[in-house]
């Protein structure tokens, strides 16, 4: 991405557009994908994994990415999806909690 400021409410704006643009069309709706991994991902260390649980682990590996960087890069695109997948995880718990 480039090299312009980017300020908190750009950043949740352009995590809103990818969570509920491009990235829900190609993957279509949270709680189904998310499920999907976590299923699979559960068959590999022998534990549940919710969907909610995947959106966090996720936003986990963006953090981490971003805590490894160089300080030199902006991290732009981890950080937006950070703050994308947060918000995918408290609303894929509220809907898992009233199921």
């Amino acid at each position: 991405m480039s090299e312009e400021r980017i300020d908190r409410s750009v950043a949740l704006l352009r995590a809103e557009a990818l969570i509920n643009g491009p990235r829900a069309e190609a993957y279509g709706d949270a709680l189904d994908n998310l499920g999907r991994i976590g299923r699979g991902w559960g068959e590999i260390v022998g534990v549940p994994i919710s969907a909610s649980q995947v959106a966090l682990m996720m936003a986990w590996l963006k953090i981490a990415r971003i805590a490894g960087a160089p300080p030199a890069d902006n991290c732009e695109d981890s950080f937006v999806d950070a703050l994308g997948y947060g918000a995918l995880a408290a609303e894929l718990r509220w809907r898992e909690r009233s199921r």
